[in-house]
């Protein structure tokens, strides 16, 4: 079969309008390669003219007649060409079901991640509300350390540097609150940290907290873990490895006794 037979077909459909999709496609495309192909469609649509006047005026010529229905009498190259173009309807009830079934997968889909990033979002509201509960109850532990009628004051104080080192130690021993603040202290030598002692009226001194200063010399213990009721003769501070010793390593740099 010659490329204008397989192209018959679809010249006489184009001649009468039907012609679509891809078989258009395909023909114009055929069309501006092929010059005689062009002229048949020509003739076609001449043909089909003169038909359309034969309801109203004389009869068109044989010839026309007989060469459209030659051409649209031509073998098709697809056989199944009629039964391939379905109707859009026919289809219509399949593609309602994959849509509304696509759009309930998605709107699934939605309300699982909303709902998880709800309890996420719950979880991390606890959890903030939990830390803030901590530093308010902190805070306020503090003020009550620092405003207690019973509270004992020990200013620790060093002779033999200059600016001379200073520091304040409150103390409530019924609630075992401790708030120490230094200022003027000497840089350490490397791996190694001053520690607070608490220096009981009977018994071996009580670590009272590990710390370094700032640039400026200046350090704050608040709250370090002491057991309870325990009476406080004095306060000192000694140079300890940083991870800081169960007994004081001597000399004492500072050293306090209550007010």
């Amino acid at each position: 079969m010659s490329v204008h037979e397989q192209f018959a077909e679809d010249l006489a459909l184009h001649a009468l309008g039907s012609l679509e999709g891809n078989d258009l496609a395909a023909l114009e495309q055929h069309l501006a390669e092929c010059a005689s192909c062009c002229r048949e469609l020509e003739q076609l649509r001449g043909d089909m003219a003169l038909m359309a006047l034969s309801a109203a005026g004389p009869n068109p010529p044989r010839r026309a007649r007989r060469r459209l229905l030659d051409a649209i009498t031509l073998e098709p190259r697809r056989p199944a060409r009629v039964a391939l173009r379905r109707p859009l309807w026919a289809a219509a009830g399949w593609v309602c079901a994959a849509a509304l079934a696509a759009i309930t997968v998605l709107l699934w889909r939605d309300n699982a991640a909303l709902v998880q990033e709800g309890r996420r979002e719950i979880s991390e509201l606890r959890s903030l509300a939990s830390q803030k509960e901590v530093e308010l109850a902190e805070a306020q532990r503090i003020v009550e350390t620092l405003t207690a009628s019973n509270a004992a004051h020990f200013t620790l104080t060093s002779v033999k540097a200059h600016p001379q080192p200073q520091g304040k130690a409150i103390y409530v021993r019924d609630r075992a609150s401790l708030i120490f603040l230094a200022s003027n202290l000497r840089k350490l030598p490397p791996q190694k940290a001053y520690e607070l002692w608490l220096i009981p009226t009977s018994g071996a001194p009580l670590p009272a907290g590990v710390f370094k200063p700032d640039a400026h010399g200046s350090a704050t213990v608040i709250n370090p873990p002491l057991p309870a009721g325990v009476e406080a003769k004095a306060f000192a501070m000694t140079i300890e490895p940083e991870q800081g010793s169960s007994t004081p390593t001597m000399p004492i740099v500072m050293q306090g006794a209550g007010e």
